[in-house]
């Protein structure tokens, strides 16, 4: 493959990223060696030419930006809808969660801090009921384990044995959510 950018650091290993502009930058550390470097690429060619695509599609797509006021209406009905989800769920898993905001976030569905505030994006409310009990129940999971290990991904599991699906379509129609926020 042609056609990237190298950034060297002190990093201690090596990783490759499509942009949205369709650039690919890889990162690696100084003592790699070119060839390494070149190897790694090669091995991740199909990977790469499928983001690649992706993009392309993505361009060739219009884009619906969502307004303000569609964002602000959004936010008020996921207020209500994820405080009843997490209020659902809360026991299930165990927890109390702390203050709940709803935001309009482009990289993030959802989050939850180190006190236990729970933040999720009001882009929910444009994904299926299943996927947004995914969101609500992951990150009350985070407050059992603040990570993604095992025993977190046991604990979602334990409360929605089916919860891969939800976070596959995430994974798929996701981004085109986000992108509506402009």
């Amino acid at each position: 493959m042609d056609g990237y950018e190298i950034i060297r650091s002190k990093r201690k290993t090596i990783a490759v990223e499509v942009r949205g502009d369709g650039s690919v930058l890889v990162r690696a550390p100084y003592r790699m060696s070119s060839r390494e470097i070149q190897s790694f690429i090669d091995s991740k060619t199909d990977w790469i030419g499928r983001h690649l695509k992706l993009i392309r599609e993505r361009q060739a797509c219009p884009v619906k930006y969502l307004t303000k006021e569609e964002i602000q209406e959004l936010a008020d009905m996921a207020g209500d809808d994820i405080r009843r989800r997490v209020e659902r769920y809360a026991p299930y898993v165990g927890v109390s969660p702390g203050k709940i905001t709803i935001r309009s976030q482009k990289t993030r569905w959802g989050s939850c801090s180190a006190q236990g505030n729970l933040s999720f994006n009001c882009l929910l409310m444009l994904c299926p009921e299943e996927v947004r009990d995914y969101v609500v129940v992951h990150e009350l999971c985070h407050r059992i384990e603040f990570n993604h290990s095992s025993r977190f991904w046991k604990e979602v599991e334990r409360v929605l044995p089916e919860y891969k699906a939800s976070r596959k379509w995430l994974k798929e129609n996701g981004d085109a959510l986000i992108r509506r926020l402009g």
